[in-house]
């Protein structure tokens, strides 16, 4: 068995790849690889040779749309791979994303081939992929109820803190990403985080956001 297999990271986050042999391990040339936060870890480059587990950290989504523009669709978080990976690469298509890291983070890349035949004879790997697109069809269906139902300052102050804790109250991300998350315009969530600056509830900079009274945002939302 290769060494990967005994790296404690990989098996405790992904339980579900216990059951691959000795083999199927060798040929699929397992790697685990590091990227800092704002990093571009995967796109149709990489989608045409690896697969992709995600280990640590968390990562952004994005569609890319025929005129090149990327629209967050998506996160990935530890345990998880892109189900779109999976759907582009069983049906013969480019991968239509990109995957960018919020965090730094850990991924495990394998080859695509071994990939995708893993999802097709391994069911606890099957299960968790099909799995993982079922809860994103089902989050993307919440966040367009929400959108449509919401106020925006609600709906921000939901994304930040989804994506920060009392621990790592820091998000790296731009007002332009923050606003293609939550379905508005970078000018409408800037007034809206100076606003929560002068509260005293937010510092941002350039590139990045972080959460002083988490208190006062988690009121707002009704937590």
């Amino acid at each position: 068995m290769t060494s990967i297999v005994t790296n404690k990271l990989v098996l405790e986050v992904l339980p579900y790849l216990r059951d691959i042999c000795p083999e199927d391990w060798a040929n699929a040339q397992p790697e685990v690889r590091i990227f800092p936060a704002k990093s571009r870890l995967f796109q149709r480059e990489e989608a045409a040779s690896y697969g992709i587990f995600l280990l640590r950290g968390s990562a952004r989504i994005s569609q890319i749309g025929e005129d090149g523009g990327e629209r967050g669709v998506n996160k990935l978080n530890p345990g998880e791979s892109c189900a779109l990976l999976v759907l582009s690469g069983l049906s013969g298509r480019d991968y239509p994303a990109a995957i960018e890291a919020e965090t730094e983070v850990e991924a495990l890349f394998v080859s695509k081939l071994s990939f995708l035949r893993w999802v097709q004879e391994y069911e606890p790997i099957r299960k968790t992929v099909f799995g993982s697109l079922l809860d994103g069809i089902i989050r993307l269906g919440e966040q367009l109820q929400s959108r449509q139902t919401k106020p925006l300052d609600i709906r921000l102050a939901e994304a930040l803190l989804r994506s920060t804790s009392e621990r790592q109250p820091l998000r790296r991300m731009t007002h332009n990403e923050l606003a293609s998350e939550i379905g508005t315009a970078r000018e409408v969530v800037s007034r809206t985080l100076q606003r929560y600056q002068r509260n005293g509830w937010v510092e941002t900079g350039r590139g990045w956001i972080k959460i002083i009274r988490r208190d006062e945002l988690e009121a707002l939302v009704g937590d």
